[in-house]
């Protein structure tokens, strides 16, 4: 029989316990914690939709949330003001950009104190994402020691991060790339996978083997909806620990991007003592 792995169901309790944080910085230390998030001007109807979705969490908690529409040209000028701002304790940029070239520089530009979306060379904080993926499977009890994992795409929101935490946590990790041959031998042999391409339909059913653990992190817009890199085929079987098509991943990488701004907030109250 299918089981889920439904983030919806594990951020409630969550968001109490961060509600509760936010008040006590509030009441105790006097610190209204607040997230400016910073987007293309051009961003897709997929990029507005998350911040949508991170405007009414910050709201439940009572974090303040800014979003700045900008040309990229005048992304590093406003991060610059931002870092130097006290009153700001988190700053993001939603990926991806209209120019990737530009994605580097922008990021590194943001303090690393500041970078609760842990994207930075230098953040203090570990990729929203990845932490989201850790609290889902051990929110679950998919234990990771010893199993074969397996990550395909190592981009730097989701595959990248995530591979380095679990090598630093000593799993055994293969990482494939668009790069890598014969992509369905590998995820054939592996206990636990994890995509995050953006490629709709990418991963197939013959491709995953019997009673493994799947978690779709992948995102792209089809015919006006968002869809992940799952194809049909796989969420039709009845063996598979699976993230659902909604309420698997996201909700948590929004917990996980305010929990760092939570402590972040924390951190600048604790220098004013």
């Amino acid at each position: 029989m299918t089981k889920i792995l439904n983030g919806s169901e594990l951020v409630g309790y969550i968001k109490e316990r961060q509600a509760r944080q936010v008040r006590a910085l509030r009441q105790g230390a006097h610190i209204s914690p607040r997230l400016v998030i910073i987007k293309s001007k051009t961003a897709s109807p997929v990029i507005d939709t998350y911040l949508r979705m991170k405007g009414r969490y910050g709201d439940d908690i009572l974090i303040e949330t800014i979003v700045l529409s900008l040309d990229e040209t005048d992304m590093i000028e406003a991060i610059t003001k931002l870092n130097d701002d006290p009153e700001v304790h988190g700053v993001m940029v939603q990926l991806p950009l209209d120019d990737s070239s530009n994605t580097d520089d922008i990021l590194k530009t943001i303090a690393p104190e500041k970078d609760v979306d842990g994207l930075g060379p230098d953040a203090r904080f570990d990729s929203a994402t990845a932490k989201a993926i850790n609290w889902l499977l051990a929110g679950y009890a998919i234990e990771l020691k010893a199993k074969k994992i397996t990550i395909v795409g190592n981009g730097r929101l989701v595959g990248g991060p995530l591979a380095h935490m679990w090598r630093e946590s000593g799993f055994d990790v293969t990482v494939l790339t668009r790069n890598t041959e014969d992509i369905a031998s590998i995820l054939r042999q592996s206990d636990v996978i994890v995509t995050a391409t953006g490629v709709p339909h990418l991963i197939t059913s013959e491709m995953i083997p019997i009673g493994s653990t799947v978690v779709d992190a992948g995102t792209a817009s089809e015919d006006g909806l968002i869809v992940g890199d799952i194809d049909e085929t796989v969420r039709a079987r009845d063996d598979l620990t699976i993230t659902p098509e909604k309420g698997g991943v996201g909700p948590l990488t929004v917990a996980a991007l305010f929990d760092n701004v939570i402590t972040a907030a924390q951190t600048a109250g604790n220098r004013l003592l």
